[in-house]
C-alpha cells in the first residue's frame, strides 16, 4: 500500500497538468502510478524538471532535443521506461 501524497507532492501533481495533451498523458499517469516509488534523488530531479518550460519539456520527452543537464536526461529515461512497462 502506498502512502498518501504530502502537501508538496499534491502541488507537484498539480504542476503535472501542463495544458499540452502530449505532456499531460506523460506526467499525470507517471505522478499517479510511479512517483512515490522513486528514491528521494529521482523525486527531487522530477520536481526540478517540472519547473521547466513546456516547449523544452515537449522537445526533450519527444526526443527532438536532449537537455544539457545529465540529471534531466536520467529522469526523462526513468519516466519513459516506467510508463512503457
Amino acid at each position: 500500500m502506498t502512502r498518501p501524497f504530502t502537501e508538496a507532492e499534491r502541488k507537484l501533481r498539480w504542476q503535472c497538468r501542463r495544458g499540452l495533451k502530449e505532456l499531460d498523458v506523460l506526467f499525470e499517469p507517471f505522478m499517479e502510478q510511479h512517483y512515490l516509488q522513486l528514491d528521494e534523488r529521482d523525486q527531487a530531479i522530477f520536481t526540478r524538471i517540472m519547473e521547466q518550460e513546456d516547449v523544452d519539456l515537449l522537445a526533450w520527452f519527444m526526443g527532438y532535443q536532449q537537455p544539457d543537464d545529465p540529471e534531466f536526461v536520467h529522469i526523462i529515461d526513468v519516466v519513459l521506461k516506467r510508463l512503457a512497462s
